[in-house]
């Protein structure tokens, strides 16, 4: 060892602290996934919750891929709004009044054939043609009705 302090025999290489490691983890990251991790139940449960409210949907879609007459479509479609809806409400509605509150729960005016099936139609025993066209509309309606809370009311049972 050289007894000059200045002399680049006394240098010594760089020594670099250890890296810094991933565990354990800071607090903060578990608070972090615990948050993450909640959110992503909650998430889970809605799905689940609105998956399982809308089962009358689909199976309501499935039945109307089979029906085959007018009355079979105007069943199906009011067994669809009667579990939307508060029982008292729409289970007396017929005629004109149905084909109104079909419409303000659709969001869109119902065609006048498919009125016309709707009040008339479905005591037609000739198997109407149109049965076509008030199965689509039916169809529109199950997939994008909307309830309000005075049309809701309380559970039926």
């Amino acid at each position: 060892m050289n007894p000059d302090p200045a002399s680049l025999e006394n240098l010594r290489d760089i020594v670099t602290p250890p890296p810094v490691p991933w565990w354990p983890l800071a607090p903060g990251w578990w608070v972090l996934f615990i948050i993450m991790g909640l959110i992503a139940v909650l998430a889970v449960a809605r799905c689940w919750r609105r998956w399982r409210a809308n089962a009358y949907r689909r199976g309501a879609l499935r039945a109307l891929r089979e029906a085959d007459s007018v009355a079979s479509v105007a069943e199906i479609l009011k067994r669809a709004a009667l579990m939307a809806a508060s029982r008292t409400r729409v289970a007396s509605l017929n005629g004109s009044a149905w084909v109104q509150w079909l419409a303000k729960t659709g969001g869109r005016s119902v065609p006048p054939t498919v009125s016309q099936l709707l009040t008339n139609g479905i005591y037609d025993e000739s198997g109407s043609t149109n049965a076509g066209e008030l199965a689509a509309f039916a169809a529109q309606w199950i997939r994008n009705h909307e309830i309000d809370d005075s049309d809701r009311g309380q559970a039926d049972g």
